[in-house]
């Protein structure tokens, strides 16, 4: 899923071969790694490819609860540890939420966009982005150690809402 376009995230798509894909390339991931894809893990990565959307953890667990999981803040919050830890899913922070990663497996420095009316969330490619703040950060003797770049806007979709 390195090829991910996405502006799906923001437009029609065959969103079931979307999830597949990200699903079975996690599972792949933790066969090779020998981590394990408990049930919890599956199922809240699962929740979390649902849609192109972040989700907090409490939107998580309510979920998870309803279907027989636990109803415990520790049972998301462990199961989204392991998903941030493995690189299937990315913390985004201006949300306090989490989402799905578009190509989980590479090593990718994703920017964000997210959408502020109905919190829809396009990871795109952001090596260049990110080449360009350890440049700066160099200059300065200063050492990067993790960045997390988030745009905040208006999809298409609401954009066009916000115009009519």
């Amino acid at each position: 899923m390195n090829d991910h376009d996405p502006s799906c995230a923001f437009q029609s798509h065959d969103h079931e071969a979307c999830t597949h894909d990200a699903l079975s390339r996690a599972q792949e991931i933790c066969r090779e790694s020998g981590a394990r894809l408990t049930p919890v893990r599956k199922r809240v990565l699962e929740i979390l490819l649902e849609e192109h959307r972040a989700m907090g953890a409490y939107d998580v667990l309510e979920r998870l609860s309803a279907e027989g999981f636990g109803s415990q803040p520790p049972v998301a919050y462990r199961a989204l540890e392991f998903l941030v830890d493995q690189g299937f899913v990315h913390r985004i922070r201006r949300l306090n939420a989490f989402a799905a990663c578009s190509s989980p497996g590479s090593d990718h420095a994703p920017v964000f966009l997210i959408c502020k009316a109905c919190k829809a969330v396009a990871e795109t490619p952001g090596q260049s982005v990110r080449e360009e703040v350890d440049r700066i950060a160099n200059d300065l003797g200063f050492t990067v150690e993790r960045s997390n770049i988030e745009a905040l806007g208006l999809c298409p979709t609401c954009a066009g809402e916000a115009a009519a």
